[in-house]
């Protein structure tokens, strides 16, 4: 049973998000601020964390932030009602791996629950062979999940780390948002959030010499994107 963790200091709104889950499965904990969801988080290792951001005391980013400072590398759910692009973008740069506005559906959430666990429970099934895979100056490493850049470790997030594959199996055939969106987070049909655009953006700046004109990851009009090698 994934055992989940939601940050949530609105107590009927944790309550409500604590019973849905349970419904649908879920081993759900619940802590009400930042300092005690870094407690829970490192003492109980959940499977994956429903986190809001405007808690008290210790925000949100905040959490996220030293979580990954730590190496922990527990699948994210930011639910937050702040949804401005910024904030969006922010989020995934901290390594989130999927962020839905409130108000939201329950079903929804649950399915970005269900879709973020497959996706981290997989990891063998990437459709790689092992290769070092080699785009200008940059080296990525499937097995080991990692990339270089002039010889120069790259940090990357699970889900820049998994984009970047994706675009890299294509062997630098187009792909559209939308199937990018399905093979790297699960998601069926149109989604209203910029996912894929904020998360390449973030791989232009970390592997591109020049983000603002980029000769490696490229955009297709009205398709999506493409990896030129």
């Amino acid at each position: 049973m994934p055992r989940i963790l939601v940050v949530e200091d609105n107590e009927n709104l944790a309550f409500g998000l604590q019973r849905s889950l349970e419904v649908e499965g879920f081993d759900v904990e619940v802590a009400p601020d930042g300092e005690d969801a870094l407690r829970q988080a490192r003492q109980s290792d959940p499977d994956l964390l429903v986190l809001d951001l405007m808690l008290p005391g210790k925000g949100g980013f905040d959490v996220l932030s030293e979580l990954r400072d730590e190496g922990r590398d527990t699948p994210v759910l930011v639910l937050s009602a702040r949804g401005e692009e910024m904030d969006k973008l922010l989020g995934f740069r901290l390594g989130a791996d999927d962020y839905v506005t409130k108000p939201f559906r329950i079903m929804e959430v649950v399915a970005r629950i269900r879709a973020i666990l497959r996706r981290a429970n997989g990891p063998g099934d990437n459709g790689s062979s092992g290769a070092v895979e080699r785009f200008g100056d940059v080296e990525v490493d499937p097995e080991a999940r990692t990339a270089t850049k002039d010889g120069q470790p790259v940090s990357l997030t699970p889900k820049e780390f998994d984009l970047l594959m994706a675009l890299l199996r294509r062997d630098g055939a187009a792909a559209s948002r939308l199937d990018l969106l399905e093979e790297v987070w699960g998601h069926k049909g149109a989604v209203v959030t910029r996912t894929v655009d904020t998360h390449v953006a973030e791989l232009r700046r970390k592997l591109e010499d020049e983000s603002s004109q980029p000769t490696h990851i490229l955009t297709v009009s009205k398709v999506g994107y493409r990896l030129a090698r």
